[in-house]
């Protein structure tokens, strides 16, 4: 016998399941903000800035709002228990948000310019891969990805304008001159 859930009781595990995605992916991304390098530091501050770069008050205004909006796109799809590629759909999103978190360390943390956009090109890959796995599941789901999709191909090609602008600036070079100048 199938017994199908009513509204009600899919409203609450989405709501359930959303207590626990929409904080969680906001304090992960929170954790790697602070954990991972610096927008303020005196080598992010010695890049030029493309054209494109828009004010820093903005990132985090923005990110806010996406890893909320994922995180309740995740609560969608955790909920859909018995949905066919709901597993692979939650393994995309755990591969996608690790290479994420992985982008700030990267970029403020190590210097790495170029390592950063190969990372945000196989990042474009794995929100892409999951923003259509997560759509199959529930449409909503994959609506909620698109605006996220869009900011991380932005940020691909901010990241390579900064490479554009600053190739002897990748990996850190000129770092040590800049901390010599603020001494």
């Amino acid at each position: 016998m199938n017994a199908l859930a009513s509204n009600g009781q899919l409203r609450a595990s989405v709501v359930r399941w959303a207590l626990v995605t929409v904080p969680g992916v906001m304090l992960l991304g929170f954790l790697s903000g602070q954990v991972g390098g610096d927008a303020d530091s005196l080598w992010f501050q010695s890049l030029a800035k493309p054209a494109t770069y828009p004010p820093p008050a903005t990132f985090g205004i923005v990110w806010t709002i996406l890893y909320a909006l994922i995180g309740f796109a995740l609560a969608l799809v955790g909920a859909a228990h018995g949905a066919r590629r709901r597993g692979l759909a939650l393994g995309l999103f755990a591969v996608q948000l690790a290479l994420n978190l992985a982008w700030t360390p990267l970029f403020f943390g190590a210097y790495q310019i170029t390592g950063a956009l190969i990372l945000l090109l196989v990042l474009d890959v794995a929100v892409i891969a999951t923003t259509i796995v997560f759509w199959q599941v529930r449409r909503a789901a994959g609506l909620l990805m698109l605006p996220y999709l869009a900011w991380v191909l932005f940020a691909t090609v901010l990241n390579w304008q900064f490479l554009v602008l600053n190739p002897d600036a990748d990996g850190g070079r000129g770092v040590e001159a800049a901390e010599r100048i603020a001494l």
